[in-house]
C-alpha cells in the first residue's frame, strides 16, 4: 500500500492549501529528475507528484481523509504529466522549466570552506561539525517567489516558454534565433506580489550546520566534495560544497605521505652503552632498543606505526632519527673524567673494553645539574 500522503509531503492532516502547496514545491524542486541525479529520485518525484494531486484537490482530500487509500482510484488523474503538474505548482505555462523543453538554468555556486584537523584525525579519520551559510530554496515561498497566497503571472512576451525568437539579418539572409526573454529573463513568469523573505527569487540566505565526515589517510590540502551542498540556483539545483582540508603541524611529528617521523635525544653514554627508551607514537607510547655503540642519525623504524593511506590498505612506517647530544657545560669532575677518557682512547674509535669507565663518566654526569 502507498505512503500515507500526508507523511509523503510531510504536512499535518490540518494543514492549510497553502502549506501543502509549499510543502510539494520545496521536495518536488529538491527530487526532480533533471536536478537530483539520485537513482531514487524519479520515484521519490512521481510519490510526490502522487500525493500533490490527491490533497490539492479538495473532492479528492476530502474523500482519502475519510477513506484512505480505500476511497478509490488515487495518483495522478489519468491524462495529467507529472512535469506539467510541476510546472502548474508553480504558476508556469506549459514548456516552463523542467521536463517540458524549457530552458535549462545553471545551477547554483560552488561553495568552499577550510577545515583545519589534527594528525591524530588523519590516522582514525574523524566526524566534524562545520557551520554554514549558503542559498536555499525559500521555505516561506516554496520557491515560487510569490508571497504565500499569491501566484506567479505567466509572462505575457514568451507566454510562459521562457525563450522568443529573434528575427536577424545575416550574410546568408534573415535568420529565426532564439533567446532569452528579455522581460521575465527566462523565468517564464513575472512575480507581481513578490515573497517579503527572497524578495521574489525564490531563494533566501539561510546558516546550517554541516557534518563532514574526514577519511582516514587524508592529505594536507585535498578536498572533500558535497555534491548539493553549495548554492541553489534558479533550475533548482544546487552547487557543489568543497571543504579543503589543512593538517595542523604536530609539535612532535613530521609526516611524508604515510610515513610519520620524530626525533629522539639520546645520551652519548645511552649511544655507547645502549638503553631502552620509552617514546611517543601516534597511538600512545611505546619502547626500542638502542644498541651499543649507536651513532647519531641512526633511525629506527617502527613498521605499522604510521598513517592509513587513502582509500587503500595497511599503514606506513614511523621513522625515529636518534640524535646523540653532546654535554655542553662540565663540573672540573666531569671534565677530568672526560679527559682520562681522552687518554684512554687516543685517536681511536671507543670499544666495548672501555665499558667501565663510561659507566663512571655517565654517572658522574646524572649528578650534574
Amino acid at each position: 500500500m502507498p505512503r500515507d500522503y500526508y507523511e509523503v509531503l510531510g504536512v499535518s492532516r490540518d494543514a492549510s492549501a497553502d502549506d501543502i502547496k509549499r510543502a510539494y514545491r520545496r521536495l518536488a524542486r529538491e527530487h526532480h529528475p533533471d536536478v537530483n541525479e539520485d537513482p531514487a529520485s524519479e520515484e521519490r518525484f512521481k510519490e510526490l507528484g502522487e500525493a500533490y494531486a490527491v490533497l490539492n484537490d479538495p473532492e479528492r482530500r476530502q474523500r482519502y481523509d475519510v477513506y484512505g487509500h480505500n476511497g478509490g482510484d488515487f495518483g495522478v488523474p489519468q491524462g495529467v504529466d507529472l512535469f506539467e503538474l510541476f510546472n502548474q505548482a508553480f504558476g508556469f505555462g506549459a514548456g516552463f522549466g523542467f521536463g517540458g523543453g524549457g530552458r535549462r538554468a545553471a545551477p547554483g555556486r560552488d561553495l568552499q570552506h577550510e577545515l583545519t584537523i589534527e594528525l591524530e584525525e588523519v590516522l582514525t579519520g574523524a566526524s566534524r561539525e562545520i557551520e554554514l551559510t549558503r542559498r536555499v530554496t525559500c521555505e516561506t515561498c516554496g520557491g515560487s517567489g510569490a508571497r504565500p497566497g499569491s501566484e506567479p503571472v505567466v509572462c505575457p512576451t514568451c507566454a510562459g516558454q521562457g525563450r522568443v525568437r529573434q528575427m536577424q539579418q545575416s550574410f546568408f539572409g534573415t535568420m529565426a534565433t532564439v533567446v532569452t526573454c528579455p522581460h521575465c529573463h527566462g523565468r517564464g513568469a513575472t512575480i507581481t506580489d513578490p515573497c517579503e523573505t527572497c524578495n521574489g527569487s525564490g531563494i533566501a540566505g539561510q546558516t546550517e550546520t554541516f557534518t563532514v565526515e574526514i577519511p582516514p589517510g587524508i592529505e594536507n590540502g585535498q578536498h572533500i566534495q558535497y555534491s548539493g551542498g553549495g548554492d541553489m540556483g534558479e533550475s533548482g539545483h544546487a552547487g557543489d560544497l568543497f571543504v579543503r582540508i589543512a593538517v595542523a603541524p604536530h609539535p612532535r611529528f613530521t609526516r611524508d605521505g604515510p610515513t610519520i617521523h620524530s626525533t629522539i635525544l639520546i645520551t652519548f653514554w645511552q649511544a655507547a652503552l645502549g638503553d631502552w627508551l620509552t617514546v611517543p607514537t601516534l597511538e600512545g607510547e611505546t619502547e626500542i632498543r638502542v644498541e651499543p655503540g649507536t651513532q647519531s642519525g641512526t633511525e629506527i623504524v617502527l613498521p605499522g606505526k604510521g598513517l592509513p593511506q587513502l582509500r587503500r590498505r595497511g599503514r606506513g612506517r614511523h621513522v625515529i632519527t636518534l640524535k646523540v647530544v653532546t654535554p655542553e657545560h662540565l663540573t672540573p669532575e666531569q671534565r677530568a673524567l672526560f679527559e682520562q677518557l681522552a687518554e684512554a682512547f687516543g685517536d681511536e674509535p671507543p670499544s666495548a673494553e672501555h665499558k667501565g669507565l663510561f659507566d663512571r663518566i655517565k654517572d658522574s654526569l646524572k649528578g650534574d645539574a
